[in-house]
């Protein structure tokens, strides 16, 4: 199957069951509070809908909508984004939000928050009892870190082993790893068996987004997985499982940038490349085309190469690990908002595009379900912020009232929805408009 249908694929089938649970709580806890619910939609339909369906004796219109950007329940009697402004000219009806009690309304209010981020615990602790955790430890990586311009800037070169951030030693390379660093003063690494100790700016992390081509990477040997058909790799004779170490005799290529970067220095001249084949070297002449490519592909990844690390979790220790994860993974991401206020991580900021990049080209289920409690959680997170047209503002708005005792009148309601509404364009404009910069210039 094409890797971009996979990608599609993977990202509208998580984003679908993370709307559908979110919807599905504010809908359960309308109907637990005599709530009527006239439309229930995974996706938006204005104008007409791609599938609808009325049960008989029924007040809710199920449905599928066209417009890939979230879904929907319209709850009788809220000022919400349907902008229902002839029902709210009406008197208020017994099974209407506004009639129930301000409790009543919060409840359902958040209970779309808090289905997502409920359905994240679950999702983390069967990805803990089904796979495990399995990490490379950082120790482990022999060749090291690639690292970006910006890190070399700040001192790290290609090679270091990442060893601890202010004496706290690495466990792992992830995000998780980078806050670690940005919240320090000196990151020891191991650089030709010796320690070296670099210091960590304040603006760590705004530099690291300025810069845009991130922190590192893992450094993994030069090894063939496919030869591209046609290519000057299969013309000179290279054949999956060949291990390359230099070029021209002379120049070592350790790692697939080493290689890129000689073959980028020798478009259309022909090189030599050294390797070996079931532990015995030897070598051939192949032509990187003007793009510098040779076409073969190095799918291993660090993993492969690697000693790893695996924890198992019985049933019932995988919930409360699973907890533990979503707990820090909603910390981190917290963290992190305080930079999209920056101007370097104003463009940082990703539509779908970009989430969807996060899908593997290759259907992965343990990767697949953390990407989708990930994304679970951020849903959560997003739609709590108060911001009106979100759950937060609905909420806000509602906290007002039992402080005050006083509710907001409907009027104020529909100017809020609207300039909620404004927002969220304006934000998705932003993001769109990045993504287009990102992928096309």
């Amino acid at each position: 199957m094409n890797a971009i249908l996979v990608v599609v694929l993977q990202f509208f089938a998580s984003l679908s069951l993370l709307v559908v649970v979110h919807e599905f709580g504010h809908f359960i806890s309308a109907r637990l509070f005599k709530v009527r619910v006239e439309k229930f939609y995974l996706f938006f339909n204005p104008w007409f809908s791609l599938y609808k369906y009325k049960p008989k004796n029924s007040d809710t219109e199920y449905g599928i909508g066209w417009l890939p950007l979230g879904g929907y329940v319209k709850i009788a009697g809220m000022i919400d984004e349907s902008m229902d402004k002839e029902q709210m000219a009406l008197p208020p009806k017994p099974d209407e939000f506004r009639s129930k009690p301000a409790g009543q309304r919060l409840v359902i209010m958040v209970a779309g928050v808090v289905m997502n981020f409920v359905m994240a615990l679950l999702i983390y602790s069967m990805v803990l009892f089904t796979w495990g955790d399995t990490y490379l430890p950082t120790q482990n990586a022999k060749m090291g870190m690639e690292f970006s311009p910006v890190a070399e800037q700040l001192g790290f070169r290609s090679g270091d082993i990442l060893v601890a951030a202010d004496g706290i030693p690495f466990e792992r390379y992830n995000e998780h790893t980078l806050r670690q660093i940005s919240s320090a003063k000196k990151v020891e690494v191991l650089r030709q068996n010796t320690s070296v100790f670099i210091n960590i700016p304040e603006d760590f992390m705004v530099r690291l987004m300025a810069g845009a081509q991130g922190f590192a990477s893992y450094r993994i040997p030069v090894i063939v997985d496919e030869v591209s058909k046609g290519s000057s790799a299969e013309a000179a004779g290279l054949t999956a499982g060949d291990s390359i170490y230099a070029v021209n005799d002379t120049v070592q290529t350790f790692t697939l940038i080493d290689f890129k970067n000689q073959a980028n220095l020798h478009k259309s001249q022909p090189i030599k490349i050294n390797f070996y084949r079931n532990g015995v070297a030897s070598s051939c002449m192949a032509t990187p085309d003007t793009a510098g490519i040779v076409g073969f592909s190095t799918l291993y990844s660090p993993l492969d190469i690697y000693k790893t690390v695996t924890k198992e979790y019985g049933f019932f220790q995988s919930f409360p690990a699973g907890v533990n994860l979503a707990l820090n993974t909603l910390k981190g991401y917290v963290s992190d908002m305080q930079y999209v206020f920056t101007k370097e991580g104003a463009q940082s900021v990703g539509s779908f595009f970009t989430i969807g990049s996060l899908f593997p080209a290759q259907f992965d289920g343990r990767v697949f379900w953390q990407m989708t409690a990930f994304l679970s959680i951020i849903l959560a997170f997003m739609n709590i912020l108060p911001i009106p047209a979100l759950d937060g503002g609905h909420v806000f708005f509602l906290l007002v009232e039992v402080i005050t005792r006083r509710k907001p009148s409907d009027k104020f309601l529909e100017y809020a929805q609207m300039v909620g509404m404004f927002l969220l364009i304006a934000l998705m404009a932003l993001a769109l408009s990045n993504d287009i910069r990102r992928f096309f210039f």
